[in-house]
């Protein structure tokens, strides 16, 4: 199942439009902090998607029968970019586990790269809501390397992938590889074209170093 939160008009529209901005983006405060605030979007969109119970909360002058979240959430981060949109959701999500993945395109001389894993911290995932994090779905590879990473720590009950903007065919490959799984797919934007390197056009540019500064 695909949720493209873009399409219909929220405030949400105006952060994805700053993120996009070239005359806003020399801000990396204010980058981090729309990611931030877009996470808070996607956590309260998703939290419609869990399961409840009833319990009674005792207040000052009685007792109030309330709906609460009933499942276990792990939410999973893509280092370095996701980290902003990680702690949106986490500020919603404040009683969820969190795991982080190391990964990265490893570029060759010849302008072609692959996917370099390199580490993961996660706690147990077995009969929990596991929610990966990446703030861009370029090609959709990353995100394939991480979910099957993930799946060492045992079975989630149900993935939801959270990306600001996709690619068509970002989309396409995660549809076609995870069609079989209970999976899904959380998105702001998705964009047509994705360039020969892989990147999304028009995208927004490299989100780790409009967020945290360039890298050599």
């Amino acid at each position: 199942m695909v949720k493209i939160i873009g399409e219909n008009n929220s405030i949400m529209n105006q952060f994805i439009a700053e993120l996009r901005d070239v005359k806003v983006q020399n801000d990396f405060m204010r980058f981090r902090r729309n990611l931030e605030r877009i996470g808070e979007i996607f956590s309260y969109e998703l939290s419609k998607e869990l399961h409840y119970e009833s319990q009674q909360v005792q207040t000052p002058l009685g007792f109030a029968d309330v709906n609460l979240p009933s499942d276990k959430l792990v939410l999973a981060t893509i280092l370095r970019a996701g980290l902003p949109l990680h702690q949106g959701m986490l500020s919603f999500f404040d009683k969820a586990e969190n795991a982080f993945i190391s990964a990265y395109r490893k570029y060759s001389k010849d302008g072609s790269f692959r996917i370099q894993f390199e580490h993961l911290s996660c706690p147990r995932i077995d009969d929990k809501v596991l929610v990966i994090i990446d703030p861009m779905l370029a090609t959709g590879a990353s995100m394939l390397l991480a979910y099957k990473a993930l799946l060492e720590k045992g079975t989630p009950k149900h993935t939801h992938i959270v990306s600001v903007i996709a690619s068509k065919e970002g989309v396409d490959y995660i549809k076609r590889n995870l069609s079989q799984k209970s999976v899904t797919l959380w998105l702001g934007a998705v964009d047509d074209e994705l360039t020969v390197k892989s990147y999304i056009v028009p995208g927004l540019g490299d989100a780790g170093d409009l967020a945290y500064g360039g890298k050599e």
